[in-house]
């Protein structure tokens, strides 16, 4: 039994390891990787009971989405807007983005306090879903097709969303 013990302590960092450290190596399997880790959290927040939960589920999915809509508005968005000279998906977007910073301002570091919050955190949710939607049907594949360096763009983005999240603790 103890051979066993030691066999799983050996192999749960071993799994635990290339997630954390093997960064995506394109601006877009970033940028899904970003999508999925929310997705997730919305997820859980919606099975939640639990205030203190709550409060904590909210916390990363607003730290989360900060840092993933700066450095699209920052980095990804105008090399996107340039070699599509795009003049609706970006634009679209950042709006989009807008709304979703202003639900925010309205849950980061309060208290969960009944069904307004919950109900700020579903909309929020349902607007990021429809972000989503959009960047992964439509904008990424025409992105994808650009002459846009997406390994290159990938590090870049993925250097800054160090620096923010180091920055938000």
């Amino acid at each position: 039994m103890a051979t066993a013990k030691k066999t799983a302590a050996k192999k749960a960092p071993a799994k635990k390891s290339p997630a954390r450290t093997a960064a995506p190596k394109d601006a877009i399997a970033l940028l899904r990787a970003d999508h999925k880790v929310v997705s997730d959290l919305f997820e859980q927040f919606e099975k939640t009971r639990s205030d203190a939960r709550k409060a904590a589920i909210v916390a990363q999915i607003c730290k989360e989405l900060t840092v993933h809509t700066q450095i699209e508005e920052e980095i990804f968005y105008p090399a996107v807007k340039a070699a599509l000279k795009d003049h609706e998906l970006v634009p679209e977007a950042n709006v989009e983005h807008a709304s979703v910073k202003d639900l925010i301002a309205q849950v980061e570091g309060k208290t969960p306090d009944g069904e307004m919050y919950d109900a700020r955190v579903k909309v929020m949710g349902e607007f990021v879903k429809h972000h989503v939607k959009e960047e992964q049907n439509e904008m990424f594949p025409k992105a994808k097709k650009t002459r846009l360096d997406m390994v290159a763009l990938g590090e870049q983005m993925t250097a800054r969303k160090q620096e923010l999240m180091a920055a938000r603790g």
